[in-house]
């Protein structure tokens, strides 16, 4: 048979694995097994069920305890499924007996043979994979496995190898064109929704420049019908005031945007499908929290909210801790936003917010000390039913009517926390409703004294 120019390659290829499977002479057994595991790895999609698959025929084919090893970075290893407990969430270290190798090997009464990846793919893995490595399999008891059948199963590992290199490389695009999708959905929201308040902020200028060029004419005309000159000169100046007041929080906004524009719009995010942090040593009052709050101010006054000052805001000592500046400036956007949303009076007829922190110890385990930041606002609690949901994505409770929203503003907030290896939560208070998220206490030493604390000026300007 005349084979065409360009499948004369792949037929020559054919023929080669053809007669080596037939050097193998298998058996029914072995190729029943190889056929099993090929259709099932094609027909289960998450990665979970594909390690159970691994690990069960060769239980089911060869009544052999089979444990799944994979590689994690920095040429370490983690056990990620076995026959006897299934997969392990935890994924834990292996026993000490268990190392990586390029060559099988016996340990422990155990066969274990290294499991390589695919060669032309090797660069897209998210880890380092030392000699194509990825993982390791483990059949135990090691003692008993004839010759043939360690033959056998070096080439399911290859085979093995190749599925599980592909469906690592597929489920980590998966996750990259999710995080793009949010990502983009986040600079939506953090960005672009409240750049458009700027467009307001110009209006108003532009109105007072306006003024001042009719002031500027009426007192260059001194027509006996004109107001006092001393009136419009102090209308002149008042307005020459609100200008200044109008300028500085333009460019408190400018700089707050472009903050966040910096923080999203990373490279780093979009190569790695997730938020990569740049972590420094911030003042969180001064550096984070404040400069969020003044931005608000004025949608505050607009709807009457005051920041109550009894319970203490914040203790006087401004606690510096390692955080991505950007990141956490967005996440007390989103709760200072949901803020002046969502307050509503309480049993004293009164809408108050107030932020905080305190100290955990021991919080994340014994000497990993924890750092709670609150945000509350007067209110009635939320709804029971919605509080296991209020950090997912695009969720929006049953309390939200009338208020404009996307339900991204705390899933972005859990996110970012989560990164920094935080947790986030949600407490219904006398009066009213607690968000919160918790950070390990990771700060650095040496920060120089800041040379002036604003340490009133927002709860002043609101009173």
């Amino acid at each position: 048979m005349k084979v065409p120019m360009d499948l004369a390659d792949v037929a020559t290829r054919v023929k080669e694995k053809w007669q080596k499977f037939r050097d193998y002479n298998f058996g029914s057994l072995k190729d029943d097994a190889l056929i099993t595991f090929y259709d099932l790895a094609q027909e289960y999609e998450t990665m979970e069920n594909f390690y159970r698959v691994t690990v069960w025929v060769v239980k089911e084919f060869f009544g052999l305890g089979c444990r799944l090893y994979l590689t994690c970075g920095e040429e370490r290893l983690e056990l990620v499924c076995d026959s006897e407990h299934g997969v392990y969430p935890e994924k834990p270290l292996p026993p000490p007996y268990v190392r990586l190798e390029s060559k099988p090997y016996v340990a422990n009464r155990s066969w274990l043979i290294p499991i390589r990846g695919n060669l032309i793919l090797v660069s897209q893995l998210p880890f380092y994979a030392k000699d194509r490595i990825i993982g390791l399999l483990e059949f135990y008891p090691g003692d008993s496995i004839s010759p043939s059948n360690k033959f056998f199963f070096e080439k399911y590992a290859n085979r093995l190898g190749y599925n599980l290199h592909s469906k690592i490389i597929a489920w980590q695009n998966i996750q990259h064109i999710r995080f793009i999708n949010s990502l983009v959905a986040d600079i939506e929201h953090n960005v672009i929704i409240p750049n458009i308040s700027l467009a307001l902020y110009l209006k108003h200028l532009r109105d007072k420049i306006k003024t001042l060029k009719e002031l500027d004419c009426l007192c260059q005309a001194r027509q006996p019908e004109c107001p006092p000159l001393k009136e419009a000169q102090q209308q002149f100046w008042d307005l020459i005031g609100e200008m200044e007041a109008d300028y500085q929080t333009l460019e408190q906004n400018y700089k707050g945007i472009s903050l966040f524009i910096e923080s999203l719009f990373r490279q780093s995010h979009f190569q790695k499908g997730h938020f990569v942090l740049r972590r420094r040593s911030c003042r969180v009052y001064s550096e984070i929290i404040q400069p969020q709050l003044l931005l608000y101010l004025p949608k505050l006054r607009e709807r009457r909210i005051k920041i109550d000052t009894r319970a203490g805001v914040m203790p006087d000592e401004d606690l510096p801790l390692s955080v991505d500046k950007g990141l956490m400036s967005q996440v007390y956007a989103n709760l200072f936003s949901n803020a002046v949303k969502y307050a509503r009076r309480n049993y004293e007829g009164r809408k108050n917010l107030a932020y905080g922190r305190d100290l955990l110890p021991d919080y994340f385990g014994p000497g990993k000390d924890g750092v709670k930041f609150s945000v509350f606002t007067t209110g009635p609690h939320i709804p029971p039913e919605d509080v296991p949901h209020i950090f997912d994505e695009g969720y929006r409770g049953t309390n939200t009517a009338g208020e404009v929203g996307t339900g991204r503003g705390l899933f972005f907030v859990r996110n970012v926390i989560e990164t920094h290896g935080g947790e986030v939560g949600y407490e219904a208070t006398p009066g009213g409703n607690n968000f919160y998220f918790v950070l390990p206490l990771v700060t650095t030493p040496e920060v120089p004294p800041l040379a002036e604390e604003l340490t009133s000026a927002p709860e002043a300007a609101i009173r």
